[in-house]
C-alpha cells in the first residue's frame, strides 16, 4: 500500500505543477514550485508543500491566499487527470527545507570564517 500512495503523491506534485504552470491565471502564483506532496494513508487529504524564491512572510501570505482560491479548480483538474475513488482534499503548506538549508550554510561559512580568523592568529602568534 505504502508504494501506491508514493505513486500517488508523484502524480499529485506532477499534475499539480502543470496546472499551476498553464491553467491559473493568478499573479500571486507565479514563481511557485510544488516541492512536495504528502497523502494521509486512506488517500483522503492531501497536503502540498510549496517554495517561493521571496520568502518574506508578506508574499508567502499572497501566495497561500492565491493558492487557497485557485483550490477548486486543482482539485477537480487533479481529479480529471488521476483515476481515483475519491479525489482528496488539498490543504497548502510552505515547505520551509529551503529556509533550512540555507541557514544552514550560512552558519556553515561563519564558522569556517572564524576557524580561518584562528587559524591566522595562531600562525602569527607562533615563534619563528
Amino acid at each position: 500500500m505504502k508504494h501506491r500512495i508514493g505513486r500517488v503523491e508523484q502524480q499529485i506534485q506532477r499534475e499539480v505543477d502543470d496546472i499551476l504552470l498553464k491553467l491559473v491565471n493568478d499573479p500571486r502564483v507565479d514563481g511557485v514550485t510544488i516541492t512536495g506532496v504528502q497523502l494521509t494513508g486512506d488517500l483522503q487529504q492531501a497536503t502540498i508543500y510549496f517554495s517561493v524564491l521571496d520568502d518574506s512572510p508578506a508574499h508567502v501570505e499572497e501566495v497561500l491566499a492565491g493558492l487557497n482560491k485557485a483550490k477548486g479548480l486543482i482539485r477537480r483538474e487533479v481529479g480529471r487527470r488521476i483515476r481515483l475513488f475519491k479525489v482528496p482534499s488539498l490543504h497548502f503548506a510552505q515547505d520551509t527545507s529551503v529556509q533550512y538549508g540555507a541557514r544552514i550554510d550560512e552558519l556553515l561559512a561563519q564558522a569556517n570564517k572564524e576557524d580561518s580568523e584562528t587559524d591566522a592568529e595562531q600562525d602569527q602568534n607562533e615563534p619563528k
